[in-house]
């Protein structure tokens, strides 16, 4: 928790200085990049890094990881292969030509995001927690370094992109060694040891694959989306937002989300149900939300002035419209996990299916791009909240 607190406090801490050296069409082509990455990089090890905490036997963990590495290669590949064969076709899609450069660079993140994903879960399983935290901070500084010097120097995404592909490779690096370190388990990797765990576990990219791809893409595909039927810039700005607005999903929720899902998990185990601790939590993340978005809504236009430069100010005026529905996501998210403690899988594909629909629809049906950020808001808000009482019915143990 430590780690990833301090290492999200650094990108928004350097936020002010960032925006002043690159503008928001800048944001725009990054914002962009990291959709790609992001949606790619989601499912680039089959996510069979989850199943590397399950075995009783580490024999069996690292087949696991050599299996997840093998597929993130396959994966990467593959998609350095789609973009080498349709590089212009993809950037005229996008309608930014801008990207096109950047395309081939995507595979290398996407491979090292799948990377230090099975990374993260062996590290975990091994309880190098002080690793996995510093890592997370490195990631973080390295990032910071590359793109405020790179952006005092050089104009466009470069700094941007380009921190972005440095810190996804130096994060690695730790992480890694903890595992050649030992030889004697490296060597009980086999071919036949893999192939076994992949049919063991098979589960993992039949279901769960498609669940966190759908739900990278009710996220992501969004900002694609934006930044096709509106300008780049218009998506710099909306991008800025975001990272605004979920500074108390990120720092807050989540924290509260892995306690919840702990202690969630334990009550189920002894009762059957959740429904207290779901409570409990419920409560606290609405004190919590309430104390800070309502606070955010009455200045928070004239905070994105102060703090980001006037240039911004539309950013804040974006912001203020998605205020009510981003308080709304972070109850609805931070709780989410009760689907999969009570091991509803359809139910949670089914929901981020629906994200995805509804924000499609929303960009088709709107005339502009602040009729849009209400509809979105709105809609948005209202599935968060039928959402929520979904999950309310879910720790009953009644569904």
């Amino acid at each position: 928790m430590t780690g990833t607190t301090i290492a999200q406090a650094i990108p928004i801490a350097i936020s002010p200085i960032l925006t002043r050296i690159y503008t928001p069409e800048d944001f725009g082509v990054f914002a962009l990049f990291v959709a790609i990455t992001s949606i790619f990089g989601s499912i680039a090890s089959g996510r069979y890094e989850l199943a590397i905490i399950l075995p009783k036997k580490d024999e069996d963990a690292i087949n696991i990881f050599a299996l997840g590495f093998i597929i993130t290669t396959l994966m990467s590949s593959i998609l350095l292969l789609a973009i080498y064969l349709f590089h212009d076709f993809i950037a005229s899609l996008l309608r930014n030509n801008e990207i096109e450069n950047w395309l081939y660079f995507a595979p290398i993140v996407v491979f090292f995001i799948g990377l230090f994903n099975l990374l993260s879960y062996f590290n975990n399983r091994k309880k190098n927690y002080k690793d996995i935290a510093n890592t997370t901070i490195v990631k973080s500084i390295i990032m910071a370094i590359v793109q405020l010097s790179v952006g005092f120097i050089k104009n466009g995404a470069a700094g941007l992109i380009g921190g972005q592909l440095a810190s996804q490779i130096f994060a690695n690096v730790k992480l890694f060694k903890n595992i050649l370190q030992d030889k004697i388990l490296i060597s009980k990797i086999s071919k036949l040891q893999i192939l076994a765990q992949a049919r063991r576990y098979k589960n993992f990219p039949k279901f769960s694959m498609w669940g966190i791809l759908a739900n990278s893409l009710s996220f992501h595909l969004t900002n694609i989306l934006i930044s096709f039927f509106y300008t780049i810039a218009t998506l710099g700005f909306y991008s800025l937002v975001q990272r605004v607005l979920g500074i108390p999903s990120t720092l807050v929720g989540s924290s509260i989300g892995q306690i919840f899902f702990q202690q969630a998990s334990h009550e189920k185990k002894l009762t059957g149900k959740a429904i207290n601790t779901f409570r409990t939590t419920l409560k606290k993340l609405v004190m919590i939300g309430l104390l800070l978005f309502i606070s955010l809504f009455f200045i928070i236009e004239a905070l994105f002035a102060f703090i980001f430069g006037e240039e911004w100010r539309i950013a804040g005026t974006y912001a203020q419209i998605l205020i009510p529905m981003f308080f709304l996501r972070f109850v609805s998210s931070s709780v989410s996990s009760t689907l999969i403690i009570f091991e509803k899988h359809k139910m949670e594909l089914l929901i981020n299916l629906i994200l995805i629909s509804v924000s499609i629809l929303l960009i088709l049906l709107s005339h502009n791009f602040l009729s849009f950020l209400y509809y979105y808001t709105t809609f948005m808000g209202i599935s968060y909240t039928v959402f929520l009482v979904y999950y309310h019915s879910v720790s009953k143990g009644s569904r």
